[in-house]
């Protein structure tokens, strides 16, 4: 392993130690870390060989299968920063992220983003190539062209919603991404003979990072299909004989309901732990499934994508302490900032701050963006100010209170009000339009528009220009937008229009990646 340690230094450590231990499975295949190695291995001879360089972006546009972690390891190996987004993605979505990153490559097999990337001038790479390719480099490893990637070089561009109106990339680099994924594995602990089930899509680093996570302990992926994550969950996980879940709010209550339904009748499941971040919790809902899956323990986190995670809740913390999402990673330290980001002491709410060798290099080519929120004072390395308030106790253990901008959390992902109300405002007949974030009692978004469209008509002209997790679950239509004396949008007029009322009890699952 170099040091300080690249991304697929995880992969190297991992086939030296488990060769033949299964690394990932999908739905067909299942493959061993011996496999995984040198197929990344030779995936990154043929990203060269397809005028992919060192400092380059490379868009996968692929599905989860038991390819895409070779692909991304390539890309390490590569010295090339992979950005990963579904190949389902609207065409609206796939440009901007064409558009913004500047691919040396796009790899796909899907002939609508082939389409999307040579309108833009960018060359496409066959995913059946790179897929003959990771076979036919099993009879040895591949020597590799040009210099090494070095530990402060990107390893990966994550696009997450931001204040403005369109998706932002956050710069990750291998030394800050492996000590965030080297911190997170000591406090969750996945091990040899653990099936972590990521129902999760690749795009999202919560699901990304599994990969890592599953390397760093010998354990195996199961990458999910939607029908394996949806209606069949229950059957897939035990069918999969999964051990570990990492789940947004909405997949653990989703569980609870199903297994609720089956009534004990079913074999139990191998699960033993449930991770959960992305959004808040329902209180209740950790002891209904410790209940329903005997021996299953719960750790709550909080995070984002600028750091990948901040906080982490030792198993089943929860119990003795509702709404906590935890204490700082090793080697890193999380507090609340007055408006002058002086700290303040235990029990008072402020801004979120977070410190340590995870915080990640900045958003792609947004120098202030940058400044505002990757801070740097008196010559330390930057510390995130994160835009979100809570506060911590004696103990340091995080609580998380709100957030300041325009961002919620919507099925897990992170949604801008601004992005979805800019797409609204696309759509022919639309006058008007303002976006509701989900209420505490578990609703979605709202839309609420001024338009002569129907709703139907509204939320599927939004999926034209969206990822469906961004479209609102319900809209609302209206003669005008009601408004506050100062002309702004009325927040609180908004959510009596939407029949919103009363507050529902919740813990945070955090507010994550």
């Amino acid at each position: 392993m170099t040091w300080p340690p690249l991304l697929h230094d995880l992969l190297d450590e991992a086939a030296a130690r488990y060769p033949d231990a299964d690394a990932v499975s999908d739905g067909t295949t299942i493959v061993n870390y011996r496999w995984l190695d040198l197929a990344s291995r030779g995936l990154a001879g043929w990203l060269a060989s397809n005028g992919v360089r060192r400092g380059d972006r490379v868009l996968l546009a692929i599905s989860s299968s038991v390819l895409a972690p070779a692909l991304l390891y390539g890309c390490s190996r590569a010295g090339a920063a992979f950005v990963i987004v579904s190949d389902q993605a609207p065409v609206a979505a796939l440009a901007h992220l064409i558009t913004d990153a500047e691919p040396a490559l796009v790899v796909s097999d899907s002939e609508r983003v082939r389409q999307t990337a040579a309108e833009r001038g960018v060359t496409v790479a066959w995913l059946a190539d790179a897929r003959a390719t990771a076979d036919a480099s099993q009879d040895g490893p591949v020597r590799l062209p040009g210099r090494p990637p070095l530990a402060v070089d990107p390893a990966c561009l994550l696009y997450t919603s931001g204040s403005t109106g369109l998706p932002k990339a956050v710069v990750c680099t291998h030394a800050q991404m492996t000590f965030a994924a080297t911190a997170i594995s000591s406090q969750i602990g996945y091990a040899s003979g653990d099936i972590v089930f990521v129902a999760l899509p690749l795009s999202f680093d919560y699901g990304l990072y599994q990969i890592f996570l599953a390397a760093l302990g010998g354990a195996r992926v199961h990458l999910a299909s939607a029908a394996q994550a949806g209606a069949q969950l229950v059957a897939s996980l035990r069918a999969t004989g999964a051990t570990v879940l990492p789940a947004v709010p909405s997949l653990a209550t989703a569980l609870c309901l199903m297994l609720r339904r089956a009534g004990g009748a079913a074999a139990p499941l191998r699960l033993r732990l449930l991770t959960s971040t992305g959004a808040a919790m329902p209180l209740r809902l950790p002891g209904e499934l410790r209940g329903l899956v005997p021996g299953l323990a719960v750790q709550l986190m909080y995070g984002l994508t600028e750091c990948k995670r901040a906080t982490i809740m030792p198993p089943d913390e929860d119990i003795r302490r509702p709404a906590a999402c935890g204490r700082a990673l090793p080697g890193t330290e999380v507090f609340a900032a007055d408006d002058d980001g002086s700290r303040l002491p235990p029990g008072e709410v402020g801004e979120i701050v977070v410190r340590g060798p995870h915080v990640m290099a900045g958003y792609w080519r947004s120098p202030e963006l940058t400044g505002s929120r990757f801070r740097q004072a008196d010559g330390l390395f930057p510390q995130l100010h994160t835009g979100d308030y809570g506060w911590l106790d004696e103990d340091g253990y995080l609580y998380f209170c709100g957030r300041r901008d325009g961002l919620y959390k919507e099925r897990g992902f992170r949604v801008s009000v601004t992005e979805v109300e800019a797409a609204a405002h696309r759509l022919p007949g639309v006058r008007a339009a303002a976006v509701l974030p989900p209420g505490p009692d578990g609703d979605g978004a709202t839309l609420i528009a001024v338009t002569g469209l129907t709703p139907p008509e509204l939320l599927d002209g939004l999926r034209r220009e969206l990822e469906d997790f961004k479209v609102p679950r319900a809209c609302v239509l209206v003669p005008e937008l009601p408004l506050t004396e100062n002309g702004k949008v009325d927040r609180a007029a908004l959510t009596r229009l939407a029949g919103r009322t009363g507050l529902a009890d919740v813990t945070t699952g955090g507010r994550d990646d």
